[in-house]
């Protein structure tokens, strides 16, 4: 994982699959177009986080795709979706899955995700 702002060192900060215990799936589905923002939580609180943890809550403050904060991060797609899982199950993030009409994805969530891919 490098600097949310880009930078960093050559070398990542961890071994990806250390954080997640190993695993590569969360315990439930999370869509790779998923929407995150981050919850508000106390200082003393932001302080137990781990350095991933505080990296997506700080990328989270305004709406994030699961794809984005892999991007984001230079993390697998897998560890992104882990993290983020285990963080919603500790209410430090709000997942805003997208709402199927008949099998069809949300035409302005689909277009929110790809100005968001542009940007990076």
């Amino acid at each position: 994982m490098y600097g949310v702002d880009g930078t960093g060192d050559d070398e990542p900060l961890f071994r990806p699959y250390a954080v997640t215990g190993g695993r590569s799936e969360p315990r439930y589905h999370l869509a790779m177009e998923t929407l995150i923002s981050s919850m508000s939580i106390p200082d003393d609180e932001m302080a137990l986080l781990t350095p991933e943890q505080e990296a997506i809550m700080q990328l989270c403050r305004t709406f994030r795709s699961v794809a984005e904060i892999s991007a984001l991060l230079r993390v697998p797609l897998g560890v992104a979706r882990v993290l983020v899982a285990d963080m919603s199950d500790e209410g430090l993030v709000r997942l805003h899955q997208p709402r199927l009409s008949q099998g069809q994805p949300d035409l302005n969530m689909l277009e929110r995700v790809l100005s968001g891919l542009r940007r990076l």
